[in-house]
């Protein structure tokens, strides 16, 4: 058995939580919450056996942890990270890796220099729809790919840490772009780095809310000439639409991974039905197995068998930095409003990325 401690016990800590029952070799033995009520619920719903710590660092000392899961605010990551590494315990990070590309470099630093396991863990590409349009797009199905576009939106973060862009590093282009840019990289190969980026992004509804976009847009140049469109939005109600269509000189793929096959209009609420649904009566479209849909079940399942076999995952803490310099070069853009080159080199002890 893999013995995981959970750092945070928010929507995210509880989606790693579900996922984990879904992984016969994991137990999740202790965990972190900066509040002890919900230290409590987090325990009675999803680790009965579980104890609750006092401290970040007090759950990466114990001797009964093996692999730490990060599920806490942005501007925690880097500190949480450091302290993995230096109780030597395996590490996954949830999205984005980190605020700044700066922050990224020097997590990855960290978890080389002490030879931890290291695994960032970005949903979109572990997600069933963009898996299988994955392996479709490798078989040459659609011929070569030249084309992708992809949509991620919803009316606003759980979290009011979200909400603060200062303390968060950015709003809805970090939130959710980082989604977007790590499955364009997958569908057009992580040895074809994105060269160059131009991106918008602005405050139109949640003025006063937040201190940064709740709307974005981006195009990513590749290497190879192949173009990505990703759109980012906090504005949208009615639930997450998360979208990704794949354009080839011979086909064209489509993924909705808000798409249900149970739909209904309910005169009374009857619960939880879907992630960031506004409205709990009226047509309503829930979407079964949420953690299975969304790449959670089986992200974790990927890792913690990486993590028993010794073996590299697919996603490491590399990748993550890789998707915060595309990020910055993006808010560069929106400075600027011109492309702007993505210089891997350019971070002060940056990763060797052998694609750029």
């Amino acid at each position: 058995m893999v013995n995981v401690g959970i750092l945070g016990s928010g929507f995210i800590a509880a989606s790693y939580a579900e996922a984990l029952q879904d992984v016969r070799d994991a137990e999740i033995v202790a965990h972190f919450s900066r509040s002890a009520a919900r230290a409590d619920e987090f325990s009675a719903k999803w680790a009965p056996r579980s104890t609750a710590v006092a401290s970040v660092d007090e759950l990466c000392a114990r001797d009964d942890v093996d692999l730490v899961v990060i599920a806490l605010p942005n501007e925690a990551h880097l500190e949480a990270v450091r302290s993995a590494a230096a109780h030597a315990k395996g590490v996954i990070c949830t999205k984005p890796l980190a605020r700044t590309a700066d922050e990224a470099a020097e997590m990855v630093r960290l978890v080389v220099d002490s030879g931890v396991f290291a695994g960032y863990a970005e949903s979109s590409v572990f997600s069933p729809n963009v898996a299988k349009a994955h392996e479709m797009v490798e078989r040459g199905g659609i011929g070569d790919l030249v084309w992708m576009r992809a949509r991620e939106a919803h009316s606003g973060p759980h979290a009011p840490h979200f909400w603060d862009a200062g303390t968060a590093g950015g709003g809805a282009l970090l939130d959710m772009g980082c989604h977007t840019v790590e499955s364009a990289r997958t569908l057009f190969g992580k040895d074809n780095p994105i060269t160059e980026v131009m991106a918008w992004g602005g405050t139109l509804v949640h003025q006063g809310r937040t201190s940064g976009e709740d709307s974005a847009l981006a195009l990513l140049r590749f290497a190879d000439g192949g173009m990505a469109s990703i759109e980012s939005s906090w504005i949208e109600k009615g639930g997450m639409q998360l979208r990704h269509e794949m354009v080839g000189t011979d086909g064209r793929i489509v993924t909705d991974s808000s798409s249900t096959s149970v739909w209904g209009f309910l005169g009374k609420p009857v619960g939880y039905l879907v992630e960031k649904a506004d409205s709990d009566t009226g047509w309503v479209y829930p979407v079964p197995e949420e953690t299975r849909v969304y790449g959670f079940s089986q992200l974790m399942r990927h890792f913690v068998d990486a993590f028993r076999t010794g073996t590299s995952p697919k996603e490491t803490f590399v990748d993550g930095w890789v998707v915060n310099v595309v990020l910055d070069a993006c808010y560069r853009s929106m400075r600027t409003r011109q492309w702007e080159p993505v210089d891997y080199s350019a971070v002060p002890g940056s990763p060797v990325y052998l694609g750029a």
